[in-house]
């Protein structure tokens, strides 16, 4: 491209007729440039001005000159963070950051090849749920720390050249981060244990240096191999054992040592040399682990109670014949640990008897255990009646409307971001999202709609007992209860070749356990009032009833909205409630709400999913339209393509989507956002209660 050429490209993508910025100098400075730099910078002007044209233009005139100094990926993240700016602070800042561009090039190492917070928070928050001990959120923060509740991660980790090697520098952070709750290094007031000291805070450094040699020991006996690339990213760095401390270090790696060894050696690591903290090491917070504590405390001893309180009426019924008002001796729970070989297991007695107790229940024993290293007494005392307190249990919601009327704000709302087709990158932490009830409507639609279509029910429910109890073939095995014919032929073929017949020539009946969880992802937005609205009840109604005989677990959740700062999901059933009289009366109670943005439902249902234990995961949404919302932007192939790429991320995490639609145009987009196989199109609403069952039953056999 010649200067003339870039002159009218620019004057296009800057909208130069309406601004009058002059762009031919820059242009001429870009012709200049090698093909490849030019293509490069060009296409991120157009990126960039489908954000903001002034931003692109301060962009464009700096750039040029920089191209040659600054690696692409150090210029894309220039780039970026001037757009990010723009949409949390405004225009004024994002200026601001294009004109630090020298900033950017003394962070070279960091922005090349250093680790993004949210790149990898996906990666490593499955990574510490796969650990035994309390489920520990990954979040981003100011430095690396954990506070027991989460673990706290700065946006860029960036010590060594290589990506891959940040990565692993980050990953043994979290291990090291995880292995502080898991084994014991808060279960004492570690302020309160260095305050004796003439100099606390240096007292505190060196018991995070005794705390890190025993915890790498640790990590060494149950994660072999992260320990082995702990200890190569410590060699690169040329970092190791302070001089004077091989004594105490052995004696912490053994395998019986804890806490309490860390604390009887801090009187004489006071007195070596300084412990330099090791790459992966981060910092001891202890009054932010106080402040979790203090929070946690008192919530989980309580839900404990009333936990116990519904084990003990489940188990101590009477039995038949015995009157129910004969007296019994005090129940008396008892608590056993199995904390071998880095196993966490839970158990629980009832006078003396083995019970199973819930996972919810194993988790708060798990979680108890881990601050106190036992669990309390009088925490295994089941709550009496008037103990039932729902501020305790976590169970008070705030009312999202409280939160939209009047100024707004985002206290206690969730964030997502959203994919910019523009400017190929993601808007991050841009959708407000809240979850909403649906007002129950305590009326007859459900009986109504059983008595209206109760000859499909009947055969609906038949329908899926059949799916539950249906047996798989298994082909190829070595015994069974008939030839496998498939395999018989292809072992002749190989015997007339003079190869050696297999033996798996049989098939055998198995009936295979059902691991599957659904979210059904229903469209309540303003298009759907009227004969919609009445078909997805309908349709949601008629597929409970069936899936109660199946025995999935399956969840419904609504989604509306107005603009970016409106997102709003509608819990109609959870993975955890039963199907009862307050779950249909919310289905009763379904009603149109406002626009169709989809991107923020979709990702959340998807993290919903991947929270669940499950082997198959399934998204379906029931819609009536495409992705739609109101004035900023989201109409058209923007809300199409944000919406592809959450469905795309959500198939990357494991869940299978699906699309209903009854929009006669869907041909036009769904393709492209779910795949050829991955939706339907029906021609009437008044098919959908008909053809939801009849899909479910082919997406989960």
């Amino acid at each position: 491209m010649n200067a003339a050429a870039i002159t009218h490209l620019l004057e296009n993508l800057l909208e130069a007729e309406f601004s009058f910025r002059k762009v031919g100098a820059t242009a001429a400075e870009l012709a200049a440039l090698p093909e490849s730099d030019r293509e490069f910078l060009l296409d991120w002007v157009k990126r960039i001005a489908s954000t903001n044209l002034e931003v692109a233009w301060q962009f464009t005139r700096r750039a040029p000159m920089l191209i040659g100094h600054m690696d692409r990926r150090l210029m894309e993240a220039w780039a970026v963070g001037a757009c990010d700016t723009y949409d949390r602070q405004g225009l004024r800042p994002a200026l601001q950051v294009l004109e630090e561009a020298d900033h950017y090039a003394e962070r070279q190492l960091e922005m090349t090849a250093g680790v993004l917070f949210e790149d990898v928070a996906g990666v490593l928050g499955n990574f510490v749920r796969g650990l035994s001990g309390r489920r520990l959120r990954v979040e981003q923060g100011e430095s690396l720390y954990t506070d027991t509740e989460r673990i706290l991660l700065p946006g860029v980790i960036a010590r060594f050249p290589v990506v891959a090697d940040n990565f692993k520098l980050t990953k043994a952070a979290v291990a090291l981060l995880w292995a502080q709750t898991r084994f014991g290094t808060f279960r004492a007031d570690l302020a309160a244990a260095c305050a004796g000291y003439p100099d606390p805070e240096h007292a505190l450094r060196q018991l995070h240096g005794l705390e890190t040699l025993r915890l790498s020991a640790r990590i060494a006996r149950e994660l072999p191999g992260l320990h082995r690339e702990m200890e190569r990213l410590k060699a690169r760095l040329g970092e190791g054992l302070p001089t004077g401390w091989d004594t105490v270090a052995r004696r912490l790696a053994e395998p019986e040592a804890d806490l309490e060894d860390s604390l009887g050696l801090l009187a004489d690591a006071v007195h070596l040399a300084d412990f330099t903290p090791w790459c992966y090491q981060g910092e001891l917070k202890p009054e932010a682990v106080s402040a979790a504590f203090a929070a946690r405390r008192e919530k989980e001893k309580a839900r404990l109670r009333v936990k116990l309180a519904d084990l003990l009426e489940e188990h101590t019924r009477p039995p038949p014949g015995q009157p129910s008002g004969e007296e019994r001796a005090a129940p008396e729970f008892a608590a056993g640990i199995d904390d071998e070989d880095g196993r966490l297991d839970m158990e629980i007695t009832l006078d003396g008897a083995p019970i199973a107790p819930p996972d919810d229940v194993k988790a708060l024993l798990s979680s108890i255990y881990l601050d106190f290293g036992e669990i309390p007494p009088e925490y295994l005392v089941p709550a009496g009646a008037g103990e039932y307190d729902p501020s305790l249990l976590g169970e008070q919601r705030a009312d999202p409307d409280s939160v939209w009327r009047g100024t707004y704000h985002e206290e206690g709302a969730l964030f997502y971001p959203e994919w910019d087709m523009g400017r190929e990158h993601y808007r991050k932490n841009w959708c407000v999202a809240r979850e909403k009830e649906v007002p129950p409507a305590h009326d007859g639609f459900y009986r109504e709609t059983l008595e209206k279509h109760a000859g499909l029910v009947k055969h609906l429910r038949k329908s899926f007992e059949a799916m539950r109890d249906e047996n798989r073939t298994l082909k190829r095995q070595t015994d069974g209860d008939e030839v496998d014919i498939d395999a018989l032929v292809e072992a002749l073929a190989d015997a007339r070749d003079g190869r050696e017949m297999s033996d798996r020539l049989f098939a055998r009946q198995h009936r295979a356990e059902r691991n599957i969880a659904v979210a059904f992802m229903v469209d309540m937005s303003g298009s759907t009032r009227g004969w919609i609205n009445e078909a997805e009840r309908e349709a949601l109604l008629l597929l409970c009833e069936a899936l109660e005989r199946l025995g999935d677990r399956y969840a419904i959740y609504g989604f509306s909205g107005v603009t970016r700062k409106r997102c709003e999901l509608f819990r109609i059933k959870t993975f955890a409630e039963s199907y009862g009289d307050e779950v249909k009366a919310r289905i009763s109670g379904i009603r149109a709400q406002e626009y169709t943005r989809m991107g923020f439902a979709i990702r959340h249902l998807s993290k919903l999913l991947n929270e669940v234990d499950a082997a198959t995961k399934i998204l379906i949404t029931l819609s009536d339209g495409r992705p739609d919302d109101y004035f900023d932007g989201y109409r058209g192939q923007y809300g199409i393509e944000d919406t592809r790429m959450a469905l795309l991320e959500a198939r990357r995490s494991g869940v299978h989507p699906f699309c209903i639609t009854i929009d006669r145009e869907a041909r036009d987009y769904l393709p492209h956002m779910y795949g050829a196989a991955r939706y339907i199109i029906l021609d009437d609403v008044r098919q959908l209660p008909f053809k939801v069952s009849d899909i479910y039953r082919r997406l989960t056999r």
